[in-house]
């Protein structure tokens, strides 16, 4: 029988919904005052579920605003009745910079202060762990996750879905601090409710099987291929390739502040919009697919996460070349 096929509850998935935990404990060396939790909901449903689990209608909660993710994870946190203060809010450079360390000060009354490491949308993400003295810091790494080394000391929550670098969608990673567990409001729906997640090693519900047994499999990949220093090396060095093949175009722009640009996310212009279709269809047609730039924003936005080799990024930059050389 194959993994969707066992009883949830069977030892054989059991142990394996273990071995991918163990997986990324091992990983991001988890320590042992968190707990790992596999749900479901999506990196949305934590923008509810977080308020949910560690506030009180009226509490004090803080965020940086750096893009169309952080917007919403403030929207949703107004809807549960929060005083939300906004310390930051890249709007002056249209969401292409990150506020400088040290520009905002964190309210040490508040809840919690939130951010979005890397805004997929934009192609913005930061390059400091923000200092928030003794008010827990909560991150969205939807898109970051296992794309480097990670210190989970610094955070009281980081949740991620599972669909950029984790494996399939359907699966949402929540890790949460042991002091942060247990002071859900009364009204918390228990499949929601971190403290009875815990409890019931992430089965007080039907967990999505499939997803977790795909993420126990890319977990163990990544530790054959040399762990998330490798990976680290290998996500930079696209990255880099891609912009410099950009910036030395004097075809293409990226619109994203050098010290904020995106490992995963490139978002990119032609010197001609009008040429727009044209390259998104040419691409198309040499195999490159998924570039078109998100309705907000327009242009093109390469997304190159894990599991994009080398070879992947190579053959963009080399459409990209020939494209100018024909067009420019």
């Amino acid at each position: 029988m194959s993994v969707m096929e066992v009883s949830h509850r069977s030892k054989a998935f059991v142990a394996c919904a273990a071995n991918a935990e163990q997986s990324l404990r091992n990983l991001l060396g988890i320590p042992d005052n968190y707990r790992v939790l596999f749900l479901q909901g999506g990196a949305t449903g934590q923008f509810s579920f977080v308020p949910m689990n560690i506030t009180q209608p009226g509490d004090k909660v803080a965020f940086l605003h750096t893009g169309q993710w952080s917007n919403k994870a403030i929207k949703f946190a107004k809807a549960q009745d929060l005083n939300v203060e906004v310390l930051a809010d890249e709007a002056e450079s249209k969401y292409t910079t990150v506020p400088a360390a040290g520009s905002y000060t964190v309210p040490q009354d508040a809840a919690y202060l939130h951010y979005t490491p890397n805004e997929t949308i934009g192609g913005v993400e930061f390059d400091y762990i923000p200092d928030t003295g003794q008010v827990p810091l909560v991150a969205d790494m939807s898109s970051t996750i296992v794309s480097r080394p990670l210190d989970v000391s610094r955070y009281g929550i980081i949740y991620a879905g599972a669909q950029k670098n984790l494996g399939p969608s359907g699966v949402v990673v929540v890790i949460v601090r042991d002091d942060l567990i247990g002071n859900a409001r009364s009204n918390t729906p228990g499949v929601f409710d971190y403290a009875a997640q815990a409890a019931a090693d992430s089965m007080l519900n039907t967990p999505p099987t499939f997803g977790v047994y795909m993420l126990g499999q890319v977990l163990a990949w990544i530790e054959r291929t040399g762990g998330l220093d490798a990976m680290a090396k290998r996500n930079q060095a696209k990255a880099a390739a891609l912009y410099a093949a950009i910036d030395g175009s004097g075809f293409y722009a990226n619109p994203v502040a050098v010290n904020a640009r995106s490992w995963m996310n490139v978002p990119f212009t032609l010197a001609n919009p009008e040429l727009d279709p044209v390259f998104l269809k040419e691409a198309e047609a040499a195999g490159l697919t998924n570039l078109k730039g998100h309705r907000s924003v327009g242009g093109m936005r390469a997304s190159i996460y894990n599991a994009m080799p080398q070879a992947g990024v190579d053959a963009l930059i080399a459409f990209m070349t020939e494209f100018a050389n024909r067009n420019g």
